[in-house]
């Protein structure tokens, strides 16, 4: 039987433009049913020259919590009353809790990517991981390694837009954790393939590699990689991008970013509910791999 929306349920959603294609309200609400919780899911287009009035009409409201895509992610920073150690040092927050009026920050993308890790049976903490990227993604993926315990992580990006954040971010890491970041500019293949050479772990965290753009890759060739690397990417569009093939055809184990999405998911709902997403059965239903 279809849950009913009652008189008590409990609001949660997205916020962010466009947001017609998102797969949270079918794994999130899917999952309060499961769990018989008196929660609701919705998608809000709402973009940054909205957010602001959106965000006090929905703290005023009560609702719960909620998810926020781009562009409103940095915006968002600032609205919050607190933010959790990674969402302060990125700059970014994807996940708001509502408790009684005090909205704290959170980012669970570099959660999720860390559970994807652990996932496909890697355990990433003490490790020397090569990052491609410096935008939302490999941000959020350079932040939660840093405090979660990686020995080094070495950052690639080409002097764009967000290169000197980046090296700020690095400054702020390296004061804060154990980890040892610095930060190289693209392109330099030389210093890109020592990197590679010395890392136990290569992930793209750019959307170099998306579809339509699927013959597109940051690492020029095979001979970068070596069997015992571990190579991820962010990218779930196609599933198997053309980094991740090379990867399968030296013999490096290797996972795309389609769990990412799911575990970020699921620590939001943690976080509002106290409860676990069911994610074997939202797996099952909405994030097949093949």
């Amino acid at each position: 039987m279809a849950k009913q929306i009652t008189g008590t349920t409990i609001l949660t959603g997205l916020l962010g433009s466009p947001v017609a294609h998102s797969i949270s309200p079918l794994m999130h609400n899917e999952s309060f049913q499961q769990l018989g919780l008196d929660y609701a899911y919705l998608c809000f287009d709402v973009g940054t020259d909205k957010l602001e009035p959106v965000v006090e009409g929905l703290r005023n409201m009560g609702v719960r919590g909620w998810n926020l895509t781009m562009p409103n992610k940095n915006l968002m920073c600032k609205l919050a009353d607190k933010l959790s150690p990674a969402s302060e040092i990125s700059g970014a927050v994807n996940t708001i809790v509502n408790d009684n009026g005090v909205l704290t920050g959170y980012t669970t993308d570099g959660i999720g990517y860390m559970r994807s890790a652990e996932e496909a049976g890697f355990s990433l903490p003490g490790k020397v991981m090569t990052l491609l990227g410096a935008g939302g993604a490999a941000t959020a993926i350079l932040v939660q390694a840093a405090l979660d315990g990686l020995k080094e992580i070495r950052v690639f990006n080409i002097k764009d837009a967000f290169y000197d954040r980046l090296v700020h971010i690095a400054d702020q890491l390296n004061a804060r954790t154990t980890c040892q970041v610095t930060v190289h500019p693209l392109p330099d293949d030389k210093a890109l393939r020592a990197s590679i050479a010395e890392s136990d772990i290569l992930t793209n965290g750019t959307g170099v590699g998306m579809a339509p753009n699927t013959d597109a890759c940051i690492i020029p060739d095979a001979s970068f990689l070596r069997p015992e690397l571990i190579v991820s990417d962010v990218i779930y569009n196609p599933k198997q991008t053309k980094l991740l093939k090379m990867a399968e055809e030296v013999g490096c184990p290797h996972f795309n970013g389609l769990y990412m999405l799911l575990y970020q998911g699921a620590a939001s709902f943690e976080l509002w509910t106290g409860k676990k997403m069911p994610v074997d059965l939202i797996k099952e239903k909405y994030f097949q791999q093949d």
